[in-house]
């Protein structure tokens, strides 16, 4: 283990993988420290495993749906360790694809437990008493599940991990936390088969989301059968011997599991940052513009970070420490820039989907005057082709520019739309005007489509909108 690099990073996940790749390639001398796999809780706990169940349930409703095409099919038994057996292969392909790039490109991993260490000769991190020292060092160690002082077992009172480790599917399953991670459990383990009461603190569901369109989650998660309870805080969970008694402010309902899904916070703890001078700011790291904690030579990237909690911030962090300490070190000749959070997708994977980029409604009109347009998907021929025969399609996609200006928000719900977002972000990110997209043509019968109607509208020249 050499005792000197150029950048050395606490964590594994996406924004440390991620910036240990871009240093190397800038030929940066690089050691990636930590006790998980390479990957973090992205590839192995999260986002990856979670979508895999996510797909594994929407299978399930093809079956149930598929007479409605004629197609004759007969749905049988779920088997929950079968489909955890799937979501681990997509995991194991991509961490075994994961770790031979790391290595072609001479990064050091040392899978083991370290700390920030910082002394008169810089810093550095510790493992196991023996300091790694780096002229730049980046603390990536991500967050972890708040579990609202629940005592969660991980048999009965579960967190999300937890909850995609089970090998038998409950037949009652109550949900704390109604952003998306509750969401995409609720419409994941309904499509399964699960009869589930989701328990939501605010208002509304998904309550940073356009409001409207959150309705259309909501509507259509309790039109299948999901129990909705809003405005409701949860003061206790025990467990029985049959299954879980929950307390609610206005009511006491048992289950078989419950998954708390309240969000996540970074994980911090244990990691040095008071012995060397990193400050907090609230439960996050301090950064300055370009991710400089308050200690000379240490950064912090991805969601450890206050912002927005996603994967894909974390490799945008990633890349932009690795040129940012290339640049400063004379192996990158460009100054890179970072990217704002309110330029990145968000997308609940739920069933319907919903995302977003950009300013809602309401932040766009705090700025100023706007224009909205809607388009809705019972409009869009492969959004009905894809629709169950007799269902009713509710889908949307609103489009958001300053009035005569840029569009500065995207927002769709409906089936698949996540892969309508990644445009929208195009847009929103290059400060686009509808008149910019106006003469660009989609394909047809695809759900992009809708976007450039809604797009046609605002340029004053609808197609398959009334004027």
């Amino acid at each position: 283990m050499s005792d000197q690099y150029d950048v050395a990073i606490l964590g594994a996940g996406s924004a440390g993988y991620a910036c240990a790749l871009r240093s190397a390639q800038l030929g940066l001398s690089v050691a990636l420290v930590d006790e998980g796999p390479l990957g973090g809780t992205c590839l192995h706990r999260g986002c990856i495993p979670t979508k895999s169940w996510l797909h594994a349930a929407k299978a399930r409703q093809a079956v149930i749906s598929a007479p409605a095409f004629g197609i004759g099919a007969e749905l049988g038994e779920v088997d929950a360790r079968a489909i955890q057996d799937y979501a681990t292969t997509v995991v194991a392909q991509l961490h075994k694809g994961l770790s031979g790039l790391i290595a072609s490109r001479g990064i050091e991993v040392i899978n083991a437990r370290g700390a920030l260490s910082s002394d008169q000769r810089g810093p550095g991190i510790d493992v196991d008493g023996s300091v790694l020292r780096a002229r730049a060092v980046v603390v990536a160690t991500g967050a972890e599940p708040i579990t609202l002082g629940l005592a969660v077992d991980g048999i009965r009172i579960l967190d999300s991990w937890q909850a995609l480790q089970l090998t038998t599917l409950p037949e009652r399953a109550v949900i704390v936390g109604g952003g998306v991670i509750g969401v995409e459990f609720a419409s994941m383990w309904n499509d399964l088969g699960v009869q589930v009461t989701l328990v939501e603190a605010t208002a509304s569901l998904l309550p940073t989301e356009e409001p409207d369109l959150s309705k259309v989650i909501l509507s259509e998660l309790r039109k299948r059968g999901v129990e909705i309870q809003l405005s409701t805080s949860i003061s206790s969970a025990r467990a029985t011997d049959d299954g879980v008694r929950i307390d609610l402010n206005n009511d006491v309902i048992e289950a078989d599991v419950v998954l708390v899904a309240a969000g996540r916070r970074p994980m911090l703890e244990g990691i040095g940052l008071e012995d060397t001078g990193v400050e907090r700011a609230g439960t996050h790291i301090a950064v300055d513009d370009v991710l400089h904690t308050t200690a000379r030579g240490v950064y912090a990237a991805g969601d450890v970070v206050a912002g927005p909690q996603l994967a894909h911030r974390g490799y945008a962090h990633g890349l932009f420490l690795g040129e940012h300490i290339a640049q400063l070190q004379g192996k990158h000749s460009q100054r890179p820039v970072l990217g704002a959070d309110s330029s990145i997708a968000r997308i609940t994977y739920s069933h319907p989907q919903l995302a977003s980029v950009g300013l809602t409604t309401e932040q766009a009109r705090a700025e100023g005057e706007i224009e909205v347009a809607d388009y809705p998907l019972r409009g869009n021929g492969r959004a009905l082709m894809s629709r169950t025969p007799g269902e009713r399609e509710t889908g949307l996609v609103r489009v958001i520019r300053r009035s005569g200006g840029e569009i500065v928000g995207v927002h769709v719900v409906g089936d698949d739309v996540s892969e309508l977002i990644a445009e929208g972000a195009l847009l929103v990110g290059w400060g686009a005007t509808p008149e910019d997209l106006r003469d660009i043509i989609h394909p047809h019968p695809t759900l992009s489509e809708a976007l450039a109607e809604a797009n046609l509208s605002l340029a004053g020249s609808p197609l398959h909108m009334r004027s």
